[in-house]
């Protein structure tokens, strides 16, 4: 009976470990199926908010065509002047 005694507790450490596995295996496939389900809530939600955005630039330019061309042109002109004045920078050092 002596011997058997090294082998049982060998035999319940194995078990106790492969348990542990097994409910760090379930939690972490729980922790993942959750981290999923948040990002697809949220890609949903700016899905929606990016639609009803342009929805509200398409009725804007339809109710102000002129407003939104100007701004439109104000931008690209903004624009245009931010990458000439970093291209010149770039060229000074």
């Amino acid at each position: 009976m002596f011997n058997n005694k090294p082998t049982e507790i060998a035999t319940t450490l194995v078990d106790q470990a492969t348990h542990a596995a097994d409910q760090v295996a379930k939690t972490s496939q729980q922790l993942a199926n959750s981290a999923l389900e948040g990002v697809r809530n949220t890609s949903h939600q700016l899905r929606v908010k990016a639609e009803h955005a342009s929805d509200n630039t398409v009725r804007f330019i339809q109710h102000e065509p002129v407003k939104a061309m100007l701004m439109a042109a104000a931008t690209g002109a903004a624009l245009m002047a931010l990458i000439s004045l970093f291209s010149h920078s770039r060229n000074r050092y």
